[in-house]
């Protein structure tokens, strides 16, 4: 038979292995053999574990069928913020080149228990800072629906993988929308679960109280798949909870008697015109699934972007505090004084963006400022929750566009970082929140990517999943975007 690597979503790859059509290093290899044919026009990858990724496959074909778990040999690549043991993690900074975890992350753990295959790291905005991954300090990822386009960020590398067939599927981290922003802009599935449902141990920390690791692939029962293989409570982690129960495939096609809220506040003059008509199409197929639609309002979120940059900053100061050129990562040479030595290696390693946040969240925790912003903001959070709870007393689930616009060109909001950060409007408050968000392919505007995003209440997954599922097979949006194909690989 003939492998095309975009036909690989992760259930196709499972069923070949389990009727015996292609061996999980034949799968692995054509996967592979597409990163090279892409990756000099994609660039998603920091780091291809080629000998690794097929010695693992063959591990797995060396088993008899009886003795494989169910997600065993399907490959899966990972956003370059998650310690890899024995592979470089630089969380796309040049203050972490060289770095060689001696661990792995908890989440990388479950993949390899679960026998997946490790392709690889993929590229984001240095430390998860920024919207479009043009702040790697390494490469630019494109979009593979518009090579002139960003992929959004910082989880860009792990959405543009998904969209050009590197990968069936990937793991990415979301802060303020770093998963469901890119997945939007490249037109694949991509979740954000509930603060606390996977385990941050081993995920290098921008933001603490905001960060959380998810899911990206083409369809949604692959992102249900993989969010069950992750959503587990890690003692490592004191903040983990997993979630309360089992992820269920989704099967279901109605929405019968489903209450679905449109956000009010995220339909303004910012929401381009061709995403505001993607949405209304949208919730002219939810309610044909039997969903009910109406308008709810939250107030506060409006005051969620002012929020988060502070918030972020603030812990983004706190957590990068750790490297100093001491420990690990890059140190500066010839610095006559200990003083000296940090001061250069900070210069040298940081990139502007991380500078900027780290010189804002040092001011907002700073005495004679900490009550003045870092404290109304927190206020700010507090309202912003207040709002969701609200809304969910009268609605099951809350929906918007993901984000206000399309993928934009590269180099078009690298000098006005206002701008950048109005990206991530539709997004932020969802992580303020400790909330679940996912962003599902809803069609296209001037031929590019539009996501829907849906929201639920504290481990709703389930129920998101189930309805981003109905919707999905209502809409039938395209995840393939016009990049040039390798020949299929005969296999067999």
């Amino acid at each position: 038979m003939m492998l095309d690597s975009h036909s690989l979503t992760a259930h196709e790859c499972r069923r070949l292995l389990a009727v015996g059509e292609a061996t999980s290093e034949e799968i692995t290899a054509a996967l592979l053999d597409r990163v090279k044919a892409v990756e000099g026009r994609v660039g998603a990858f920091l780091q291809v574990d080629e000998e690794g990724a097929l010695a693992q496959a063959r591990a797995v074909d060396a088993k008899r069928p009886e003795e494989r778990s169910p997600w065993e040999g399907v490959p899966i690549a990972v956003k370059d913020i998650l310690c890899t043991r024995g592979v470089e993690t630089t969380c796309g900074s040049r203050i972490l080149k060289g770095y060689i975890p001696p661990y792995d992350a908890t989440v990388v753990r479950l993949l390899k228990e679960a026998g997946l295959v490790i392709l690889g790291k993929l590229n984001m905005d240095e430390f998860a800072m920024g919207s479009s991954t043009e702040n790697s300090a390494y490469q630019v990822t494109r979009n593979p629906w518009d090579l002139e386009r960003v992929p959004g960020g910082s989880s860009g590398g792990s959405a543009a993988a998904v969209a050009a067939g590197e990968a069936p599927w990937s793991l990415g981290s979301d802060t303020g929308g770093s998963i469901r922003q890119p997945a939007s802009l490249c037109g694949v599935v991509g979740m954000k679960p509930t603060y606390g449902a996977v385990s941050r141990w081993g995920l290098i920390a921008f933001a603490s109280s905001l960060d959380q690791v998810g899911p990206f692939a083409r369809t949604v029962q692959d992102v249900a798949a993989l969010l069950d293989l992750i959503g587990r409570r890690d003692p490592n982690d004191q903040t983990s909870l997993g979630l309360p129960t089992p992820i269920a495939v989704p099967r279901g096609e109605s929405l019968a008697g489903r209450r679905f809220g449109i956000i009010k506040e995220y339909l303004g003059d910012t929401i381009q015109p061709g995403v505001r008509r993607i949405f209304e199409q949208a919730v002219e197929a939810l309610e044909a699934l039997g969903g009910r639609c109406c308008e709810v309002s939250l107030p506060s979120v409006e005051r969620g972007l002012a929020a988060y940059y502070i918030i972020a900053p603030a812990e983004c100061s706190a957590n990068l505090a750790r490297f100093d050129g001491v420990r690990y990562g890059h140190r500066a040479h010839k610095a006559e004084t200990l003083h000296e030595m940090y001061t250069r290696t900070r210069s040298e390693g940081f990139g502007p963006e991380v500078k900027r946040r780290i010189m804002i969240g040092t001011y907002a925790l700073s005495s004679g400022y900490y009550d003045a912003y870092y404290a109304q903001a927190q206020r700010t959070r507090t309202l912003i929750i207040r709002d969701f709870q609200k809304a969910f007393a009268e609605v099951d689930l809350l929906i918007s566009p993901t984000s206000p616009t399309v993928a934009f060109r590269l180099g078009e909001r690298t000098a006005d970082p206002l701008t950048m950060y109005l990206s991530d409007l539709c997004t932020i408050p969802v992580n303020l929140a400790g909330l679940p968000g996912l962003s599902l392919p809803a069609g296209f505007a001037d031929g590019l990517p539009v996501g829907l995003q849906i929201i639920g209440p504290h481990f709703s997954e389930q129920m998101m999943l189930d309805a981003a599922y109905a919707l999905e097979q209502r809409l039938q949006v395209s995840t393939r975007p016009p990049l040039d194909v390798t020949p299929a690989k005969e296999v067999g």
